[in-house]
């Protein structure tokens, strides 16, 4: 059986420092040994040296059993800087992201970062980090820089992703007005679990999974909050018109096709998740490195060795096509 980490970052000593000259971000060391990158009483990012090194993350990799990992950019990604420049970071985080896969091709695969504050960019750099980068997917913020998933500039973007059925690993970012949480890290512990579960609701209703049914969605964190809330979504669509108007179907029936990563790291949310959707739509995660949760957690959800071994990573193989 082989294991394989469906929510797991790439970490760029580079892209860290043009983010902090950027948002103006202070640095602080924790006894810890973290160095915290911080804008008023809030963490915008964080890491270890060892973040930064193949080898120390493979050894990491080797003690908890893990045989792969697919990276992709964490929050904020590119989508704070301006349209113009979105291109040229993007550019640069999925060349770093392939020559780590490439470099050792059997422990990390990526997906790619996409500018897409300008859409005409995003789809070229779709093609060229699939294309000529090999890079296996997309990854996609919960907001665009305060844009949501289902605004008319991405309709594009989702289409060309339905068109080549390219796997996309949602990652939270941090929710518009979210200044008021500006204590005890609430916007990454709580802003995120609400920004998932807005930005998949609202695609959700606005039909983008009913026009675009053909790619895998992988939503972090277990959906956020998105799983207990189905029967409150779909009494909307009974109730309102504008929840119906461009969907023919219950919401729940849209979030049933969808994929979820395990990263609520909770037994009963996981087993919440394996009655609604099914084993066959979950994917391990560790949260690496931030995280790093060892494949050991999945046994609070008790789960059968067979639908462990689906979790752990063959649904992830079937999704992303991988060859082990």
């Amino acid at each position: 059986m082989k294991v394989i980490d469906a929510h797991a970052h790439i970490v760029d000593r580079e892209y860290l420092e043009e983010l902090t000259a950027f948002m103006g971000l202070t640095s602080s060391k924790t006894e810890a040994g973290q160095t915290l990158l911080r804008k008023g009483n809030s963490t915008v990012a964080w890491f270890r040296e060892d973040f930064f090194t193949p080898e120390d993350r493979m050894a990491v990799m080797d003690k908890q059993g893990v045989d792969m990992r697919i990276l992709s950019l964490s929050s904020p990604s590119v989508y704070d800087w301006p349209a113009d420049r979105q291109g040229e970071l993007s550019r640069f985080i999925n060349d770093a992201t392939a020559k780590v896969c490439n470099d050792h091709p059997t422990r990390f695969q990526g997906v790619a970062t996409l500018p897409l504050g300008d859409t005409q960019a995003a789809l070229h750099e779709i093609g060229r980090s699939v294309d000529e980068l090999g890079l296996i997917g997309v990854a996609m913020g919960s907001n665009i820089g305060g844009k949501p998933l289902n605004h008319p500039d991405l309709e594009p973007v989702w289409k060309e992703i339905n068109r080549r059925q390219l796997p996309v690993i949602e990652h939270p970012m941090l929710p518009l007005g979210s200044d008021h949480m500006d204590e005890f890290e609430l916007p990454l512990r709580v802003g995120f679990v609400y920004d998932t579960t807005t930005a998949v609701a609202r695609m959700i209703y606005a039909g983008v999974f009913e026009r675009y049914p053909d790619f895998p969605f992988i939503i972090a964190h277990t959906g956020g909050a998105l799983l207990g809330l189905l029967e409150r979504l779909d009494n909307g669509y009974r109730l309102f018109p504008d929840c119906r108007k461009y969907i023919s179907n219950l919401p729940s029936s849209y979030a049933r096709n969808l994929y979820y990563d395990t990263c609520s790291f909770f037994g009963p949310s996981l087993k919440m998740a394996r009655d609604i959707v099914g084993v066959e739509r979950l994917l391990w995660g560790a949260d690496d490195p931030f995280i790093g949760a060892s494949p050991a957690y999945l046994d609070s959800a008790e789960f059968t060795p067979e639908e462990k071994a689906l979790v752990l990573g063959g649904n992830a193989a079937r999704i992303f096509r991988l060859e082990l």
